[in-house]
């Protein structure tokens, strides 16, 4: 081999060497700010249309899509999350119908965390053990059930809630049991849009804090970039719910543009 040649190689091979270095460091940066940012979970009501409005979400910086299952007696819900349960189960969303737009949002989403979000009830009829497993085959990473007690089913892995009227016992052991992430319901109420932040967040957020190192959501109520920006500057996360539904009757572009406001005022 002629040496020029000899160095041309040599050149080339230290040249993609560097350059696979420079990618390496470039992805590990990447990664680390994504670990980093506050994440923004998005809900949606379960509906044939959800996968292309969850893809929209994640385009718009979503970290997390929560798949809400209707059922027929919200109590947790406001007016916006109950008419749109109500309007799905008008349309013959009953549970396999909402396992199955789990599946195809998941085929749209390979590497987002879906989460379905639902009540104990649902559950009960047609088995825990069973909708876990038939949940996690679709593409489930984890559940959210709005009235099962921390102390209740404790097989079944789940991202528990609490808020402001929680006790320190029921904090602690929560934080304990979570699923990765606890749910801070900012408010005593139902769900819905709100002008300002809860005066119960803060608070809330210290007394988790006091018990475990576990990451903190904030939801219920933050409906505008503002808002999620002050959550954000408080928890580790927020969740955007009525909002996310009311303008994803809109269409993809819009909730896509919406989403895309809320990850911009995370990030400033």
């Amino acid at each position: 081999m002629r040496a020029g040649t000899a160095g041309s190689l040599g050149e080339r091979a230290e040249s993609e060497s560097g350059s696979s270095c420079a990618r390496s460091a470039r992805d590990g940066r990447e990664a680390g700010e994504r670990a980093l940012r506050k994440k923004l979970v998005i809900y949606l009501m379960a509906e044939p249309e959800t996968p292309e409005l969850a893809l929209a979400a994640v385009e718009g910086g979503a970290d997390v899509v929560e798949l809400g299952f209707p059922f027929s007696d919200p109590l947790a819900e406001g007016p916006v999350i109950r008419r749109a349960s109500e309007r799905a189960l008008s349309r013959g969303m009953r549970t396999h119908a909402c396992l199955d737009v789990l599946a195809r949002t998941r085929e749209l989403l390979p590497e987002t965390p879906l989460v379905p979000m639902t009540y104990a009830a649902i559950l009960e009829a047609y088995g825990y053990e069973r909708f876990a497993a038939d949940a996690r085959e679709r593409g489930a990473a984890s559940f959210i059930l709005v009235d099962l007690p921390v102390e209740e089913q404790p097989a079944l892995k789940r991202i528990q809630l609490v808020a402001p009227t929680s006790t320190d016992e029921r904090i602690r052991a929560a934080a304990e049991a979570t699923d990765g992430w606890l749910y801070l319901v900012s408010i005593t109420g139902t769900t819905g849009a709100r002008e300002e932040l809860s005066p119960a967040l803060p608070p809330l957020v210290e007394r988790v804090r006091a018990f475990s190192d576990v990451p903190v959501y904030a939801g219920f109520g933050i409906s505008t970039p503002e808002l999620a920006r002050a959550a954000g500057t408080l928890a580790d996360g927020v969740v955007v719910g009525s909002r996310a539904v009311e303008t994803a009757e809109q269409g993809p572009d819009a909730l896509r543009t919406f989403v895309g406001s809320l990850r911009a005022a995370l990030e400033t």
